[in-house]
């Protein structure tokens, strides 16, 4: 700072330098900024809810400063792929994806959201959280808005209607549309009418996101008809939870990849994400065929009455498993179970003997059938090879998500996933197996996402961007979740910061909620 001392008639100019000041200095952290350049060591200062300096900041000082003791300092990761409605409520710390380092997440995905999104964001804004949350606008749920779960096309009239109801939440702040296309009524539609929604979408600067239509036999075409959906819309396309899915499919992730980077290279912006596990976790209803499932649950319960509906039900089923080279349903685990928990965490081959009944796939897949008529389950089904997880995580356009929602602890046997898939990817993937290097994995988690979901001064750390920030130990970090025994926190997180609010303190959530709803066009 430059000081004016007046002398007689002279003014002298002499240089004091005087300590700028902010609510937090973080220092001797070693930097990866989210660009995917290389760590440095620099200060970070922390002022209200921005970064407001980076950098050798020996003239700075902190009203309390940080000591990151050569632990990295990163930007709060972004998860692109959750599905959090409704969890807000019960646990408002979002712990679990504090815990992983997440400070911000999209939800909306797979075709399902709140329609209403100025009244989601707003009552996320009055209750307070711990995370930020962005939404897609559901097309499943726009399509039950006007015509329920009917499994048929749409009129025009129907489709201005749903034209409408797309524009509106946009309006609102949706950063895109979802799809999820082998849910109901989703699966029902047709490729143009996910076109006329996503040309609204992409007039109002959005993205579409989609659960492709198959992610096993029929997978390329479903890439394809995701990618012929972008190009025709003019938007950019993101690929939900990348995968080559069930054991005869196994080996296929380099056909899949070729099929992005092909659309890439003809200027089609096409992006995907992956959850580092080779289990996926659905409903059991994905087990029935599309056309059992129309109209709601009592039209599925009135059909599985039926002896011929039913006997075709269970061979369909049973194709499945014949298919994967599998002889019983030992594949497929139950997470939550609301008829009956105590089959959390049990395959359908167990239940079926829980039962009393004879040990036979065709057993099992009656259990289904009955289980279905009960309000059907949330599931895990082990279906993928590791090696084409490798495969996929080594794609440079491919981000890190969870699929996941805020978990309540020790409630249900959700998919690991909800614990530890950044932890995982930091710990395993990166430490341990050199699949790419942490800076990769830290772009992939943080600058990436927020550029293709257009998520505002967040993902870099960087002066004026909010200070959503992360300090963890790259040499402790790692994921303790387990299939049976999922409800265990990351560990490695020191310390992090939401919009500028310290929210882990050595270690620590210290309860704080000063996350916000992120509208499109904040």
């Amino acid at each position: 700072m430059i000081k004016q001392i007046l002398i007689g008639a002279c003014i002298l100019y002499s240089t004091i330098n005087y300590a700028q000041e902010a609510d937090y200095l973080i220092r001797n952290g070693k930097l990866i900024d989210g660009s995917g350049n290389n760590w440095q060591y620099k200060d970070v200062a922390i002022k209200a809810n921005k970064i407001v300096a980076v950098g050798n900041l020996k003239n700075w000082k902190g009203i309390k400063e940080i000591d990151a003791k050569g632990w990295v300092i990163a930007p709060g990761f972004i998860d692109v792929h959750a599905h959090v409605e409704g969890d807000e409520i019960s646990n408002p710390l979002a712990t679990n994806f504090i815990y992983d380092g997440v400070t911000t997440v999209v939800t909306g995905n797979c075709g399902s959201s709140f329609v209403q999104l100025k009244k989601y964001f707003d009552h996320l804004d009055s209750i307070g959280v711990s995370i930020n949350i962005a939404s897609l606008i559901g097309q499943n749920n726009i399509r039950k808005e006007v015509m329920g779960t009917a499994n048929r096309n749409a009129t025009e009239e129907e489709l201005l209607a749903m034209e409408k109801i797309t524009q509106t939440a946009m309006n609102e702040g949706a950063v895109g549309m979802s799809t999820g296309l082998i849910y109901i009524p989703g699966a029902y539609t047709p490729t143009e009418e996910i076109i006329r929604l996503a040309k609204v979408v992409a007039n109002n600067g959005g993205i579409y996101s989609s659960h492709i239509r198959n992610e096993e036999d029929n997978v390329a075409e479903a890439i394809k008809e995701a990618i012929h959906i972008g190009d025709a819309a003019k938007l950019p396309v993101e690929i939900s939870h990348f995968k080559v899915n069930a054991q005869q499919n196994w080996g296929r992730s380099n056909e899949t990849l070729a099929l992005v980077m092909d659309a890439r290279n003809q200027g089609i912006d096409v992006t995907i994400d992956q959850y580092p596990y080779t289990a996926s976790s659905t409903q059991l209803s994905v087990l029935l065929p599309e056309w059992v499932l129309a109209d709601g649950q009592d039209s599925i319960k009135r059909r599985l009455k039926n002896p011929e509906i039913r006997k075709k039900v269970i061979e369909h089923a049973l194709g499945i498993i014949k298919k994967r080279g599998l002889k019983h349903f030992s594949y497929a685990m139950v997470a939550n179970y609301n008829a009956d928990t105590l089959y959390n965490g049990k395959s359908i081959e167990e239940i079926n003997t829980l039962r009393g009944n004879k040990h036979s796939a065709i057993n099992e897949a009656k259990t289904i059938v009955q289980m279905m008529e009960q309000g059907g389950a949330q599931m895990v089904y082990h279906g993928m090879s590791e090696a084409d997880v490798i495969t996929i995580m080594k794609y440079p356009f491919n981000m890190i998500a969870s699929d996941a929602g805020i978990a309540n602890m020790n409630e249900g046997r959700p998919h690991p996933r909800a614990y530890g898939t950044n932890a995982r990817v930091l710990g395993k993937y990166v430490r341990e197996e050199k699949v790419m290097p942490l800076e990769e994995a830290i772009r992939r988690m943080t600058s990436l996402p927020a550029e293709k979901f257009n998520i505002k001064n967040r993902g870099l750390v960087k002066e004026g961007y909010y200070a959503d920030i992360v300090i963890f130990d790259e040499n402790e970090v790692a994921d303790k979740s387990l299939y049976e025994a999922p409800h265990q926190y990351s560990v490695g997180f020191k310390y992090c910061w939401v919009n500028g609010s310290l929210t882990i303190n050595e270690g620590k959530h210290n309860g704080t909620k000063k996350g916000m709803a992120i509208r499109n066009k904040n």
